[in-house]
């Protein structure tokens, strides 16, 4: 049986949730308080898990032989003692400050012993020898993902894809014994990829010393997460990926944009994905009174957080929509900071569809803080900044055809990992730091059949035809500064479903039309009155 499998089946449980009267956004939360302690048993019996068993009392051999209302209300009695350390009575089940924290504040709603029986039995079926042998770290992920897949669960609305975060990981190349940061850290898909990469580089961590291995268990990653049940998701997908962070773990519960994001340590590599939105009151607003400037757009507040959090050489790949890229003022201000205090190398413009939410269009920025020469450089640190277009004229993304897993794209052998980024990867380069020797010029997914405009596009004033028909160019910091007035906004490809101005007809004659269609409108609305007007 194949994680894909294994995870369906995860997820047709869903179906006894919805009989007993769950709501779907809680599916997945209800799922994984049982599921984590039938991943803890797998785990234990397979040798695998060292540290944070659970507590006698309150593991699967507890409960998955009951039936009737005693199993229900044991059931209960165990999420009470894995939340609290203690039993009904007040005495101690555990200390563990990990498995509390995993288990905070956890219920059941379920209501009928037959479902949480159904369930039971339906986990203890599955084969999970099979899913052992790509570690159940993965599967749990595998089953947050078809969780985001589902729009109804409205989790997917920001998730970050696979394929995506695990192109961010290979342009970063992160190292061991290297402190990666993700304020804003959902379910942990970035660190855990972090993980997995550093693990491929050195056997699983068997060629560290033990000083080494223990630093990459407990200190190496750290994420805050602001929503209480998303960093029980969270938590649970480090544990079973081997992270286990400090005594609250690797995530970390609060607000990066308050008091905890304040009390961050600098670090050598931060990937994240920020909220998207407005910061309106309440527990995620705004409070840093260390950032420099004010602002209620989270997506600038927590780039400021990020660029000022880095250690110098320290280095950044993080995602942020087309606005913050434009916006003036306060956005302005931010960007020139960044420039001037990081070496903003690389912007990745990517392709609409690959997030759940409808018409959501993303960047990637890559910096690196300091310059090229002087990671402890605080000024002028830009000199040139390189843009890849994956947007213009690419597929429209989305659960039929999701990003870096569909038909369209290159092989392998062509370029490397992944059939959407592997030819971004590859101009790249190989430096983490964006100081690979790089050339403009490349031209994948039918590039040079792109239509561009050399005589109104800033961007292809004074370069030749086929140069204009590149995904991949460089902008000066001078010439952004100049034409752009330091908006990052550069693109210079024309999207085929784009609507060219000078084709419009004239504002007066669009008025027209419109007035046309609205009194049809008005009149297919009067005859529709008077027709119930009659049949009264």
């Amino acid at each position: 049986m194949t994680n894909n499998e294994i995870v369906q089946k995860l997820w047709n449980l869903c179906d006894v949730l919805r009989d007993d009267g769950i709501n779907y956004s809680d599916y997945v939360t209800e799922l994984v308080l049982l599921l984590f302690i039938k991943m803890v048993h797998e785990n234990t019996e397979a040798g695998v898990l060292k540290r944070h068993p659970l507590p006698e009392g309150c593991r699967w051999t507890d409960i998955n032989e009951k039936s009737g209302i005693n199993l229900l209300n044991d059931y209960k009695r165990i999420l009470l003692s894995l939340s609290t350390g203690k039993d009904s009575d007040g005495n101690i089940v555990h200390e563990d400050p990990l498995i509390s924290a995993i288990y905070a504040d956890a219920q059941t709603r379920l209501r009928e012993p037959r479902h949480l029986e159904q369930m039971i039995k339906t986990l203890d079926h599955i084969d999970w020898f099979s899913a052992q042998k790509d570690g159940l770290g993965d599967l749990y992920e595998g089953l947050l993902e078809k969780n985001a897949s589902e729009t109804k669960s409205g989790a997917g609305q920001y998730f970050t894809p696979r394929a995506l975060i695990n192109s961010m990981v290979r342009c970063m190349k992160p190292q061991v014994g290297e402190v990666i940061q993700d304020p804003a850290v959902g379910t942990a898909g970035f660190l855990v990829a972090a993980d997995q990469y550093m693990r491929e580089q050195t056997d699983d961590y068997l060629e560290l010393s033990a000083k080494e291995a223990d630093f990459q268990k407990n200190k190496a990653f750290v994420g805050v997460e602001l929503v209480p049940n998303t960093r029980r998701l969270a938590l649970m997908n480090c544990l079973l990926h081997g992270m286990e962070g400090d005594e609250e773990g690797v995530v970390h519960l609060g607000n990066a944009l308050g008091d905890a994001g304040k009390e961050l340590k600098q670090a050598d590599i931060i990937l994240a994905n920020p909220p998207f939105g407005t910061s309106k009151g309440g527990e995620a607003s705004n409070t840093r009174d260390d950032l420099t400037y004010k602002t209620t757009n989270k997506q600038l507040a927590f780039l400021q957080h990020i660029y000022r959090n880095l250690k110098p050489g320290g280095r950044a790949a993080v995602v942020l929509p087309d606005n913050v890229l434009f916006e003036a003022g306060v956005g302005t201000d931010v960007r020139r900071d960044l420039m001037n205090k990081c070496n903003l190398h690389t912007i990745l413009r990517l392709p609409t569809g690959i997030f759940y939410a409808q018409g959501v269009k993303t960047n990637v920025l890559f910096f690196t803080k300091g310059s090229e020469k002087d990671k402890h450089q605080e000024e002028s640190c830009t000199e040139n900044v390189w843009v890849y277009d994956l947007r213009t004229n690419m597929p429209s993304f989305g659960k039929r055809t999701p990003f870096g897993n569909a038909d369209i794209g290159f092989t392998p052998d062509e370029f490397g990992k992944d059939p959407h980024l592997g030819a971004f990867e590859k101009v790249y380069g190989e430096s983490s730091n964006g100081t690979s020797s790089r050339s403009e010029g490349e031209y994948s997914f039918g590039a040079q059949e792109i239509e561009v405009d050399n005589e109104v596009v800033e961007e292809n004033q004074g370069i030749d035809d086929r140069l204009a028909h590149s995904r991949w160019r460089c902008f000066s910091r001078e010439w952004i500064r100049e034409t752009k007035g330091d908006s990052l906004d550069v693109s210079w490809l024309k999207d085929k479903d784009s609507v060219d101005a000078a084709d419009l007809p004239e504002p007066d004659e669009l008025a027209r039309e419109a007035k046309r269609d609205l009194e049809a409108a008005l009149s297919e609305l009067e005859s529709l009155l008077e027709a119930l007007g009659d049949a009264r």
